[in-house]
């Protein structure tokens, strides 16, 4: 263990952080030292003596507003978020292989995803940020994704709730400055497998690019969009996230960055 970050004994909530990226964010934040809450519906896979669970709903005020709390009074302090927290549907505008199929976006569809996705984020935010505005100092990391910078066939509503955070990321940076917080975005590009890439998810994908799974699955691995290469490692993005969280960027803020091994659509 190195004290590089020099964040040991400070407190963080990551939301959604008992699997994926998430849980990638808590391992690294334990492994300097941090002290994390994890905010998730499910309980993590793994025990350590610096890491409480609360059980919570993001997209409920009460929830997020309760383990906000329970964080404060567990701790005394509370140094920073990170919003991790989302789901994924890909769906079509239009279906013009079967109208209004299974794939063909829906009103429902939208509400929610923009409610896990963009509300959760307002309401954890908001939440901690009154906290660190008081204290005049803190960070908050907002979980985007390449998606949400270039735009994703078959994943709009993602792309659009991505984008949602960006700009959230921007705002809110240029609104609480002046208070020493912080507020910086991670664009995820292709990444190695987590739990979120379900047999479900790969067949939603697959039918709205008009390609079989196996199709889909290849192109994980294909190295001619990216020039690393290679699909990335999750630590690779919760390293990022841990600098973000640390002072060692304390001139970082309104910014959004991507990584993706130097992936684009050009």
């Amino acid at each position: 263990m190195t004290d590089w970050l020099n964040i040991r004994d400070r407190v963080y909530i990551v939301t959604g952080g008992s699997s994926g990226i998430g849980a990638a964010i808590v391992k690294e934040l334990l492994d300097e030292g941090a002290k994390v809450v994890d905010a998730d519906l499910n309980e993590p896979k793994v025990a350590h003596e610096n890491l409480t669970f609360y059980q919570t709903d993001v997209t409920n005020k009460d929830d997020v507003e309760a383990t906000v709390k329970a964080t404060i009074k567990e701790y005394g302090h509370l140094d920073g978020v990170v919003n991790n927290a989302g789901i994924n549907l890909p769906r079509l505008l239009v279906d013009d292989k079967k109208p209004e199929s299974q794939y063909e976006m829906t009103e429902q569809d939208w509400i929610k995803m923009f409610t896990v996705n963009v509300k959760s984020v307002m309401l954890m935010s908001q939440a901690v940020g009154r906290y660190l505005v008081n204290q005049k100092h803190g960070v908050i990391v907002n979980m985007s994704s390449e998606a949400g910078l270039e735009g994703s066939q078959g994943q709009s509503i993602y792309s659009a709730t991505k984008g949602a955070i960006n700009g959230f990321t921007r705002s809110w940076a240029k609104e609480l400055g002046k208070f020493n917080v912080r507020v910086a975005g991670v664009a995820p590009g292709i990444m190695e497998a987590t739990g979120l890439r379900t047999p479900s998810y790969e067949n939603a994908l697959a039918y709205t690019r008009n390609i079989t799974v196996d199709q889909l699955r290849a192109g994980y691995k294909s190295t001619t969009t990216t020039p690393m290469g290679r699909s990335g490692h999750l630590y690779e993005v919760a390293d990022l996230v841990a600098y973000l969280l640390s002072d060692r960027s304390s001139y970082i803020t309104g910014v959004t960055i991507n990584v993706a091994g130097g992936k684009s659509r050009g």
